[in-house]
Formats: C-alpha cells, structure tokens, sequence
C-alpha cells in the first residue's frame, strides 16, 4: 500500500508523545519487567499509531494499547487475545487478508478498515484518566480528518463509543440530540451519512465470561460489511 505523508506526519508526532508522565512511566516500567513468556522479547513501550487503509470506509476505534500486547510489538491489537477476536471478524468480513496477526511484520493487511484507539499508550490496569483522553484526542481529530472516507464506525467498548461522539462535537459535525446509549450491536444514523455501531469490547474480561461470544462479535462486523457495500452500491 503506498504511504501516505499526511499520515506519516501524523505517525512521527505520535510516536514521539511524552505527553502524560504516568503512561510513559508505565509503559517503560512493563517493558522493564515482562512476563516469563515475553522475557526475550525487546517492546516497543512506545505510544502507538493508527493503521489499516488510508481510504478506508470503516474505523475500528478501541480504548488503548495492550500493556504485553501493542505495547511489547509496537501495533495495536497485535500479539494479544483481543486481537486474535478482532482479527478473526474482521477476516470474516473481509476487511482482512488473514485472520491473526502476532508481528507487526506478519503480513496483514486491512482493505478499506482502519484500526486505531482513543488512548495511545498502554494504562494502568486498562484505565486512562480524564487528562490523558484529553492529551490524545488531538491525534484522533486528525485521524478523522485524514480519513475522509470512513462512514461506519465500529466502537469497541462504551469508552470508545462516547470517544468518538465527543471526537465528532469536537469536529462541529452533526450529533443527535440526546446522546445515543451505548450497547452491543447497537446502530446510530449520524446526520452525515455516518452509522455508528457498538461492540462489547474482546477483552479477556469480556471473552472468558462469556459476556462476548465470537458469534456476537461477527455479528457486529457482519453489520458493519452490509454497511459498507450498501454504500458502494449507492455510490
């Protein structure tokens, strides 16, 4: 896929963020001491950027990176459990070439999907603060911005979910008058042509108790193909 220097622009001035002293202490403390299965492995414990395709018509918007997971292999949702759910049903739904991806260097490729998250460092027990959202919605504006295309929005998760609609007030674009509720496979009509879907996020928190199933989770992006050729074929 050929690059694109808006993105990379944007990539450089995120990779290279100090901007929260918790996160970047956090993220260099994980690296420092990783589990026994990770002891050889050198992490990125950096903060992470967007990916996928440029011209993408779908966004995967997720909470934060990984602490062994995108912050050990420098992408999000990469070399964790979340990932092998997210990869898989994005494989089904074709916006993938493969189903997992380990390494960052494995060979997948998103075609009209882009993945990335409303916090770019890895938290403390999952949980940025109110300050650290605020540090890093710049970067998701400009994401936004840069991805004229996107009409279907999957949030995975009620934080990612209120990220994007706050990223959208932000950006003066048309909201509805009450905020929509957050829930799994819930859909939104935006007033720019924009469908916004909710999605239980893969955590393990989520996967092992079966508050998310794999059936739920296709689901979901089953939703968001049907959205996307819906708007091929309008086009």
């Amino acid at each position: 896929m050929r690059r694109d220097p808006l993105f990379d622009a944007l990539n450089a001035e995120i990779v290279a963020c100090v901007r929260c002293p918790r996160l970047v202490a956090h993220r260099a403390a994980v690296a420092a001491s990783p589990p026994p299965r990770f002891r050889e492995q050198t992490y990125a414990a950096r903060p992470l950027t967007g990916f996928g395709d440029p011209r993408a018509r779908l966004l995967v918007l997720g909470l934060a990176p990984a602490a062994h997971g995108g912050n050990r292999t420098g992408r999000i949702f990469t070399g964790d459990r979340s990932g092998d759910w997210l990869f898989r049903a994005l494989y089904r739904a074709g916006f993938a070439n493969q189903p997992i991806s380990r390494d960052p260097a494995d060979g997948l490729r998103l075609t009209d999907a882009y993945i990335t998250a409303a916090v770019r460092c890895a938290p403390p027990a999952n949980k940025p603060t109110p300050a650290e959202f605020a540090s890093c919605e710049g970067y998701l504006l400009q994401e936004l911005r840069l991805l004229a295309r996107v009409r279907v929005v999957v949030a995975l998760g009620r934080i990612a979910w209120h990220a994007y609609l706050r990223a959208r007030r932000r950006r003066g674009q048309t909201l509805p008058p009450r905020a929509p509720a957050f829930a799994h496979a819930a859909t939104v009509e935006l007033g720019d042509a924009t469908l916004l879907i909710g999605s239980y996020h893969p955590s393990q928190q989520n996967t092992f108790t079966g508050r998310l199933t794999r059936p739920m989770l296709q689901r979901v992006f089953t939703l968001a193909r049907r959205a996307v050729d819906d708007l091929g074929r309008g086009a």
